[in-house]
């Protein structure tokens, strides 16, 4: 079962008007709104709309978002490996990000820990912010003083919210999105995205995006837990070109598990992931040169060569690339080898 939640708005907690300036937007309050474990500090609107979730199978972790503000990546979304999801939104406080995840860290679950930081905060109802853990218990707020149309739906596994939209169909075509794409977490997530804007998105427009998604066993090391961790800052159409990022970072994925292969002594295994990675991007270069480079190293020169040659016609710098390699443990050190492969490039 998914439970709904919409708000009305009262208009009576703020008031803020618009100055247009050179055709940009600036919202000012005439007041300031204490933040729970910050003290007094103004707001930041971003009125968004975004998805938590969590895929069972993989135990993988994420959020995606899109608005009409500039850079909303590094203030909605908070994820880490192991521990949870967070989207936090309206006239945001990021400290439910942080806090959130110190909470589940600490043992609370997401329902649990969102009603404390709530509970804390006195600028509540102009809150949104969904919260989802390790074993997928999951919990959403929309204050009652968001602007409108603004709600929440929770699901298995997710929960989608948004504010400030042009109607009230987009959470819900979110909800079914989500459900109905079939896919890995990124793809899913991808599609709710798509759902939003296509019934009707933000009332502003659009501008900014961006999409965390954190693996389902942590390593300790933050760094390697992010399969996807990408933003797209100031853009007319930030869901093309977040999508066009997300595939371009599964090509990369690919590039890493070649390479990682190729340590393990995993030919074929390496092998098949370079092909992926060039199936997703074949116009990188780099992707082609870095396949080559490893046929090279496993002794297969001969096949080789004609990726090397569709590198070098391309770009020659990667000519002027290759005699250093050696020196790098990248290439064999062997002068014949080197002079076979630059001998071609264009003459």
């Amino acid at each position: 079962m998914r439970s709904v939640f919409k708000t009305a708005h009262n208009g009576g907690l703020w008031k803020f008007h618009a100055l247009d300036d050179n055709q940009s937007l600036s919202i000012c309050f005439s007041t300031r709104i204490k933040q729970p474990g910050t003290g007094t500090a103004p707001l930041r609107p971003v009125h968004t709309f975004s998805i938590v979730a969590r895929d069972p199978a993989t135990g993988e972790l994420g959020v995606a978002v899109q608005s009409h503000w500039f850079s909303v990546g590094p203030i909605v979304p908070w994820a880490e490996a192991g521990v949870g999801a967070i989207a936090t939104q309206s006239f945001v406080d990021p400290s439910y990000g942080r806090n959130g995840l110190d909470l589940m860290r600490g043992g609370k679950s997401a329902p649990e820990a969102l009603k404390e930081l709530l509970a804390k905060d006195e600028a509540r109802e102009v809150r949104q912010v969904a919260m989802i853990d390790m074993q997928g218990r999951v919990d959403a707020w929309t204050g009652k003083n968001d602007i409108q149309a603004a709600g929440h739906i929770v699901g298995k596994d997710f929960s989608v919210q948004a504010n400030l939209m042009l109607n009230d169909k987009v959470w819900p075509a979110m909800a079914q999105a989500f459900e109905n794409t079939k896919g890995d977490l990124a793809e899913r997530m991808l599609a709710a995205l798509d759902a939003a804007q296509a019934a009707g998105g933000d009332i502003r427009g659009r501008q900014s995006a961006a999409i965390i998604v954190v693996s389902g066993k942590p390593t300790g090391q933050p760094w390697k837990d992010r399969t996807f961790d990408l933003r797209v800052d100031d853009s007319p159409q930030p869901l093309q070109e977040l999508r066009r990022l997300v595939m371009l970072q599964r090509a990369y994925n690919h590039m890493n598990a070649g390479d990682l292969a190729v340590e393990k002594k995993d030919n074929e295994g390496a092998l098949r992931e370079y092909a992926a990675a060039e199936k997703l991007v074949p116009s990188s270069v780099e992707m082609i040169y870095w396949h080559a480079v490893a046929l090279v190293n496993m002794g297969r020169v001969d096949e080789s060569l004609p990726l090397f040659r569709k590198v070098f016609a391309k770009d020659p710098n990667w000519i002027t690339l290759t005699p250093r390699l050696p020196k790098s443990g990248l290439l064999p050190d062997d002068p014949k080898v080197i002079e076979r492969i630059v001998s071609v490039g264009p003459k």
